[in-house]
């Protein structure tokens, strides 16, 4: 089972890394290289789910400042929180 979850952690990794854009592969790539190596199956799931998304919705999303308020909105965050491009909250 673990063989599985690195297997799937290096193809999310990958797909992170190969977006369409550079900008996009430098932002999911960068983010995941961070957190993928620590996240559990159920992160990894959701996590996947969102890089089912396209690129122009996401960087939308990404540089609005406004994360869409539905199941991605907490990985948004997190994202603009690891770039830089929001404060961190307490």
């Amino acid at each position: 089972m673990a063989d599985d979850l690195d297997v799937r952690r290096r193809r999310a990794s990958y797909r992170a890394h190969h977006r369409g854009t550079k900008e996009m592969d430098l932002l999911v790539g960068r983010y995941a290289d961070a957190r993928i190596p620590v996240w559990p199956d159920d992160a990894l799931q959701h996590f996947e789910r969102f890089l089912n998304l396209p690129d122009p919705l996401l960087q939308a999303w990404i540089f609005s400042g406004e994360p869409e308020s539905g199941e991605f909105q907490d990985l948004l965050t997190d994202i603009r929180i690891f770039h830089r491009l929001a404060a961190e909250t307490d």
